[in-house]
């Protein structure tokens, strides 16, 4: 009884430890598609507003989705600087 029980309970760890692993990655990849369809509307924004957009990103050395996240979040920010500049210059 004690060894099915202490079976029961590294099953049951075991379990739990991968569900958070799975969790984690999930919120991760969540937040690269939401960086993703950020940069997206910046341009397609920046485009409406008669500017000359460069939504390309270098992946190269980005091999974890974190990685790849602030890849796109570099270049989300460039975005935005484009698109402040360009409200400023429309303010003038």
């Amino acid at each position: 009884m004690k060894t099915l029980n202490k079976t029961l309970l590294a099953v049951l760890a075991t379990s739990t430890m991968t569900t958070a692993a799975f969790a984690s990655d999930d919120t991760a990849f969540d937040q690269l598609r939401t960086t993703k369809a950020g940069v997206e509307s910046l341009a397609h924004s920046l485009e409406n507003m008669g500017a000359t957009v460069d939504t390309s990103v270098d992946l190269n050395g980005a091999y974890t989705v974190n990685q790849k996240e602030a890849v796109y979040s570099e270049k989300y920010a460039e975005l935005q600087a484009q698109f402040d500049d360009l409200r400023a210059q429309r303010a003038q």
